[in-house]
């Protein structure tokens, strides 16, 4: 496609996360309800109402697109252009009180991830990745997005949600690769991949993830200097493994999915 006319689609996906940053943020830290959705997993009313609300701006912008959210499913299924949207990834620290969630904004086109918001509404922090530019980053205590460069796996601080995720993999190749990292960190959600955006950690692992989980991310992470795959090093698919790995650089990718593909 030609990124030129890409701009207006930035217009939306602010406004987007502008409007469920004044959903969500009222709700933090206030007790709210949890359910249990089908697959165990915490929903609140402020993942519904923000998901509610960006799907009524989408349907009133751009009513050709199509709409895939996680708490209310897929409209328009065969349009090119696909957003998919998250609007509390990280649920459980959200309803523990711990600001290590975030908004997930993405916008697919044939499949492949052009745009993507990483909106923190507790920390008024904000990612925004598109594809072949600079990822911008805006935060109260300032700072780049840019990965950390040059740097070895032995050096490497290592990211993942939860090991209760890990148990989902396809294979257990991803001890050896914590085992050879510096120091392994669990928690985070999608703020992780903030963090690796701006220097803070180099490499993450995880699996069992949906493309709403991780489609935002993809331009973040690359607009940044890092690489995001499958771990087997292929591009991440609406139809992939479910497996995630994102590292600050080609060559500590490089060096993660060498270990990740070795025969055991």
């Amino acid at each position: 496609m030609n990124l030129s006319g890409i701009d207006q689609f930035v217009d939306v996906a602010t406004m987007l996360a502008d409007t469920a940053q004044s959903v969500v943020r009222p709700w933090f830290r206030r007790g709210v309800n949890v359910d249990s959705k089908q697959d165990a997993s915490p929903v609140t009313v402020a993942d519904r109402s923000a998901e509610r609300v960006m799907r009524a701006i989408l349907a009133e912008r751009l009513p050709g697109h199509g709409v895939f959210g996680e708490e209310f499913g897929q409209d328009n299924a065969g349009a090119d252009y696909q957003w998919l949207l998250d609007p509390v990834d990280g649920t459980r620290a959200f309803v523990t009180g711990r600001p290590l969630f975030g908004t997930l904004i993405a916008l697919f086109y044939k499949g492949e991830p052009i745009l993507g918001v990483l909106d923190q509404p507790v920390l008024q922090e904000r990612w925004l990745g598109v594809k072949g530019r600079q990822t911008l980053f805006t935060s109260p205590l300032g700072g780049t997005a840019r990965t950390r460069q040059g740097v070895a796996l032995e050096d490497a601080e290592m990211s993942c949600t939860s090991p209760e995720m890990l148990e989902l993999a396809p294979h257990d190749r991803w001890r050896q690769l914590k085992q050879n990292a510096r120091r392994m960190t669990w928690g985070g959600d999608c703020y992780a991949y903030g963090l690796l955006a701006i220097g803070q950690i180099d490499l993450i692992a995880e699996c069992d993830m949906n493309p709403w989980d991780w489609g935002a991310l993809v331009p973040i992470v690359h607009g940044a200097g890092g690489v995001m795959s499958a771990w087997d090093g292929s591009p991440l698919r609406l139809d992939g493994d479910r497996t995630v790995l994102a590292a600050g650089s080609a060559s500590l990718h490089s060096q993660a999915v060498g270990i990740l593909r070795a025969e055991q």
